[in-house]
């Protein structure tokens, strides 16, 4: 909580900045707001495919309102993405779908994601080629992503296909659930029910692969449309190649888990990659107003109207002590 409120300090001045141009948002024409809000309404679409391709779960609704609700939390909480995780397996498993199949899905496709944002820096490579200029600052982020992605990869590799070191893992998770939850049965046999989601993860991926490779692609691409839409909103035309590198800087802060969904973290970093793009200092500020108004608040706003749609339907989630989510 100290790191927290020390790192909303330190980058308040770049935030104030921000949030002094709301002014300017009567400028922008209604359409454009639609435009970047589709795009993050796309990519979240894209998001909930992912998941149920993940949880092996024909049902749209409790993935959909578990994913909605849970994103909205991990945003208003510090170390929101554990929290945010938390809600939504609790939600799914009220749901009727199965712990162990919703733990070992969402993990390898969360290691999916967190592979293709550290893979963006690539896809500019065809620039880079080209000859256009790339500023010191954004070079290095992409470097930093490259070797990030080949270290996920790695860890992913030896997920997919190291028997030992998974049920490893498990072990130690199991040992740790059954030393903290005291007051609750012991898990049992966590290893062993692992390996055969994980089985069942790799052998899906065998034969529909291209599938999650395209929710993937659509979750990201949507959301960088969504940032294009923004900058065309103030009239920038920086080249897509730079801003590209500069989305994924952005995604990047937005995974350092010290303030809730990057709060701070993503606007300085944003509008300071946009601002290394050739973005003028005020369209950078704007466009990353109307693109955080989307891409943050927006969902924040949508959270608690999902979570009431799933309590509507499979009723409030009670604890084992009889306490209420």
């Amino acid at each position: 909580m100290l790191l927290f409120g020390v790192s909303l300090y330190l980058l308040a001045p770049q935030v104030a900045d921000m949030l002094a141009s709301w002014p300017q948002l009567s400028d922008i024409a209604p359409w454009w707001f639609a435009a970047v809000a589709t795009g993050q309404v796309l990519s979240v679409a894209c998001l909930v495919l992912l998941q149920r391709m993940a949880l092996r779960t024909s049902s749209w609704f409790p993935v959909t309102t578990s994913q909605v609700a849970s994103n909205a939390f991990s945003r208003i909480v510090p170390g929101g993405a554990a929290a945010g995780a938390t809600l939504q397996f609790r939600m799914l498993g009220h749901a009727g779908i199965d712990a162990p199949t919703a733990v070992t899905g969402l993990a390898a496709f969360s290691l999916l994601q967190t592979a293709s944002v550290l893979a963006l820096p690539v896809l500019a490579l065809p620039a880079l080629i080209a000859g256009v200029y790339v500023p010191h600052a954004l070079l290095q982020s992409a470097v930093l992503g490259g070797v990030a992605f080949a270290l996920v990869v790695a860890v992913g590799a030896v997920l997919m296909t190291a028997d030992r070191s998974l049920t490893a893992l498990a072990r130690a998770a199991q040992s740790l659930h059954n030393r903290v939850a005291k007051r609750r049965p012991p898990v049992t046999g966590l290893p062993q029910r692992l390996l055969d989601e994980r089985n069942a993860v790799r052998s899906f991926l065998g034969s529909g692969w291209w599938k999650a490779l395209l929710a993937t692609a659509g979750k990201l691409g949507f959301d960088y449309l969504s940032l294009l839409a923004a900058l065309a909103a103030t009239g920038s035309r920086p080249h897509p190649s730079l801003v590209l590198l500069a989305f994924a800087s952005a995604l990047l802060l937005g995974m350092i888990p010290i303030t809730p969904g990057g709060l701070g973290f993503v606007e300085a970093g944003l509008y300071g990659t946009l601002t290394l793009a050739g973005v003028a200092t005020g369209d950078a500020l704007l466009a990353t107003l109307v693109y955080r108004l989307a891409s943050y608040w927006l969902p924040i706003l949508a959270g608690p109207i999902a979570y009431v749609l799933f309590r509507r339907r499979y009723g409030s989630m009670r604890s084992t002590t009889g306490g209420e989510t």
